[in-house]
């Protein structure tokens, strides 16, 4: 079933574990991931990052795609705009029919973040689209020029959540997009966590999940992070999965993708502890 990420997130939160969003690059993979979510029984979030559109999906084919499956399926699926960087690109996703975006305008000022994130949420919210957003920043292995990591307070995430009416909170608690430096497991920051989660009962999202250890993403699931966001990982999973198998023919190489993105997946969903809804 379609559905926004109000209720997934609440019931994550009373059952203390994280729901995985999967970042997704073409529509086979939309497919492949909502598949796996009903066979397992199940929520999942599809993620499509703007940073991602081009040539392989579009926000238009995403959203086709992407709702079809998920309306089909007896589990309830978020279908979601990841790291919107306007507030024309969340609008776009939502009148495609996103039932949530995230607005990630996490490298202006906080006035400056707020007041675009409210945007978001006004045009939203009388639409019934879910809106997360993000204080503080997850640096980006992927991009050299983008090297700074600001962690999340708790004072200024308790009251960027109630400045901002924002539904999730993206929060930087040690994390980063991309594959770390040598391999190396970063170290976590919980106690920022527990002091954030005591100072804002909004649902907490950590991203920059791959890489980051077995352990602390499931430490981070029981002490308070609801989604986890998962894309490096997956991709890598679908790479060996291909090396490693017979890719003789188109229909081979489809399956050892998909091979290797489930397994991925299905790994993470037990890290995270995700219980059916």
């Amino acid at each position: 079933m379609l559905v926004n990420s109000k209720k997934v997130f609440r019931k994550a939160q009373e059952g203390h574990y994280a729901v995985p969003s999967a970042n997704v690059l073409d529509m086979e993979s939309i497919k492949n991931h909502v598949s796996l979510a009903e066979r397992l029984g199940l929520p999942l979030i599809v993620a499509v990052a703007e940073c991602h559109l081009g040539d392989s999906i579009s926000l238009e084919d995403a959203a086709l795609v992407g709702k079809k499956y998920a309306a089909e399926a007896s589990v309830p699926v978020v279908l979601h705009l990841d790291h919107g960087e306007s507030f024309e690109t969340c609008k776009k996703a939502i009148d495609l029919g996103f039932t949530s975006v995230m607005i990630d305008a996490s490298m202006k000022s906080f006035e400056e973040n707020v007041a675009t994130t409210r945007k978001v949420v006004e045009y939203a919210h009388e639409r019934g689209v879910t809106v997360e957003a993000e204080i503080g920043h997850v640096a980006s292995n992927f991009d050299e020029n983008d090297t700074e990591t600001m962690y999340t307070t708790a004072a200024e995430a308790s009251e960027f959540a109630k400045q901002s009416g924002c539904d999730s909170l993206a929060i930087s608690i040690g994390t980063a997009h991309g594959v770390y430096k040598a391999k190396a497991i970063p170290e976590i920051s919980f106690d920022s966590l527990a002091a954030i989660r005591s100072a804002t009962d909004v649902p907490l999202v950590l991203h920059g999940g791959s890489g980051s250890g077995d352990d602390n993403l499931s430490r981070c699931a029981k002490e308070g992070i609801c989604k986890v966001n998962i894309y490096t990982d997956l991709y890598l999973a679908a790479m060996k999965s291909l090396e490693d198998g017979d890719s003789s023919d188109y229909f081979r190489v489809l399956g050892n993708l998909k091979a290797g993105m489930n397994e991925c997946l299905e790994h993470y969903y037990k890290v995270f502890g995700t219980k059916a809804q």
